[in-house]
């Protein structure tokens, strides 16, 4: 069974601590916003996908023990709260995404004249519910056209070794994955030879994190140092690299972990297709290029220190920006729940994004 790092049900909500993981599984209870917000800034809570349910859901869930009078009262308390989840992380796009949508709603029930306050939460609290079955069904798809693309470029029957960076999986999103659930279809399939994946300094995501769900899923895989990419792919023959995605601009420039663009570099250079899975969600078309990206910075504390323990020569001055953007030549394609697309095609989604959004009744 693949692992769930979010439960929700009954209006309860625990993540699954990743700070503690490999060592011990401990679910955090989110009683509101203010632990939304905690959990994600602290990246107990991390991947662009998750950070989004889990921002939304802990609106829902305090809101929901909430008594609210006036239609106005409820809407201001949302419209405050979302723009404050969007600060914990604000490169990942999805919190953002997610935040203008539900906003756009609550202002459209607030106009209707016909809904009373209690059926303006209850239809609101439903909404944020339904992104989380969404997000689940996306992440299959994007799963199914990832490996098919993959195995597109090899002959009938060959099965495949596939590189991924950082953390994608269940860990990352609702459940199952986005480049991750790319590698599940590919196992499940039975056409997976290996999935190598880094470590992922610094905060170790793919060491920890990547290793914790391979192992728990009984996939072939494989640790390597960061450093050891460009030699991986001279010596191992890796038939695709696929990794997630923070944010992608409308000309296909993608932002995530850093480390990502170095990768992409290593492939075009050794002719290893490279590919980006990410939701339509996370694609902004306001931002032209990867240029107009705010990338976040991290705490020095992050490079210097291991569980606690000092790593790094006291005094050090210390450069850890959380992400860089791959630029959209490198990338051979981008895998979404609609297909699989080259960044060039990008513009032909933003019908196709206004169809996602309407096509979620509640919002």
């Amino acid at each position: 069974m693949t692992l769930q790092a979010i439960k929700y049900e009954n209006g309860t909500l625990e993540v699954l601590d990743q700070l503690l993981l490999p060592k011990e599984s401990k679910y955090i209870p989110i009683l509101g916003v203010e632990d939304g917000w905690k959990v994600i800034n602290k990246m107990q809570v991390r991947g662009a996908p998750a950070i989004a349910i889990v921002g939304c859901l802990s609106l829902a869930v305090e809101i929901s023990k909430e008594e609210f009078e006036k239609k106005k009262a409820l809407r201001r308390e949302v419209e405050g709260k979302l723009n404050y989840l969007i600060s914990a992380r604000p490169t990942a796009v999805n919190m953002k995404q997610a935040a203008d949508h539900l906003i756009s709603y609550i202002n459209s029930l607030d106009n209707d004249e016909s809904v009373s306050a209690q059926e303006m939460q209850a239809r609101f609290v439903a909404a944020i519910e339904a992104m989380l079955e969404k997000d689940i069904s996306d992440n299959r798809s994007i799963g199914e056209f990832g490996a098919k693309a993959i195995l597109n470029n090899v002959t009938d029957g060959e099965q495949v070794r596939v590189l991924t960076h950082c953390n994608t999986g269940s860990l990352a999103t609702a459940y199952f994955g986005t480049a991750l659930g790319v590698v599940r279809c590919l196992h499940s399939a039975s056409r997976l030879e290996n999935c190598y994946f880094t470590e992922t300094r610094p905060y170790n995501q793919g060491a920890r994190l990547t290793a914790y769900e391979l192992v728990h899923d009984k996939i072939p895989s494989t640790l390597v140092c960061d450093s050891t990419v460009a030699y991986l792919m001279k010596t191992a023959q890796i038939n695709a690299v696929v990794v997630g995605a923070d944010r992608v601009a409308a000309n296909g420039d993608t932002a995530n972990k850093i480390g990502t663009y170095q990768i992409a570099v290593v492939a075009k250079h050794h002719e290893v297709p490279f590919y980006v899975a990410a939701p339509l969600t996370s694609i902004d078309f306001n931002v032209n290029t990867g240029d107009n990206i705010v990338i976040e910075e991290r705490p020095q504390v992050e490079m210097t220190h291991i569980n606690n323990i000092r790593i790094a020569s006291p005094g050090v001055t210390c450069w850890n920006p959380a992400f860089d953007v791959t630029p959209a030549r490198l990338i051979t394609g981008i895998i979404t729940e609609k297909g699989v697309f080259r960044p060039s095609e990008l513009s032909t989604l933003q019908s196709q994004l206004q169809d996602h959004k309407n096509s979620l009744p509640q919002l």
